[in-house]
């Protein structure tokens, strides 16, 4: 097993202050080594209030993201994940657009075995857009549960 002091010695926002990025393009996403690279198993992401700008209107339109990945030998640190996310608040890109850049910045970080992204958008217009992806095929020996994000219902 790895030295927990030598996985984190290269980050630099876990444990300091950090500001929100203005943009995803600005943000420095993190990771560290995978001290459990001798196994496969699953890693889940859930962000319930993901906000981001329609890049018409600009006005804010919000999701429910969930990402899971199988690592390799890296994993995302979560702070940086996390102001990464923070930083489409103020960025104006379709829904499309933010799903999968956010699962393809992922991707070019870590190397995972596999990764998908679920994105569940809250409806503009009266019509929610859902966004999947997914790098390939899971990884048959590793548990992945479903999502479970139902489909938007409305008040009824």
């Amino acid at each position: 097993m790895t030295d927990k002091n030598d996985i984190y010695a290269n980050l630099t926002q876990l444990g300091s202050d950090t500001v929100l990025p203005s943009n995803p393009d600005d943000a420095v996403l993190e990771k560290v080594p995978n001290p459990q690279a001798d196994l496969q198993y699953c890693v889940r992401f859930t962000a319930p209030e993901f906000t981001s700008l329609c890049p018409m209107t600009g006005q804010p339109d919000f999701a429910h993201l969930v990402i899971d990945y199988v690592p390799r030998d890296w994993l995302v640190e979560s702070k940086s994940l996390k102001l990464f996310l923070g930083a489409f608040r103020n960025h104006g890109a379709f829904h499309e657009d933010c799903t999968i850049s956010i699962a393809r910045r992922l991707v070019d970080l870590l190397d995972p075995q596999w990764l998908r992204i679920g994105g569940y958008w809250y409806p503009r217009g009266g019509i929610p857009i859902d966004v999947f992806w997914q790098t390939g095929d899971a990884p048959k020996s590793v548990w992945i549960p479903a999502q479970d994000v139902p489909t938007y219902r409305g008040r009824g």
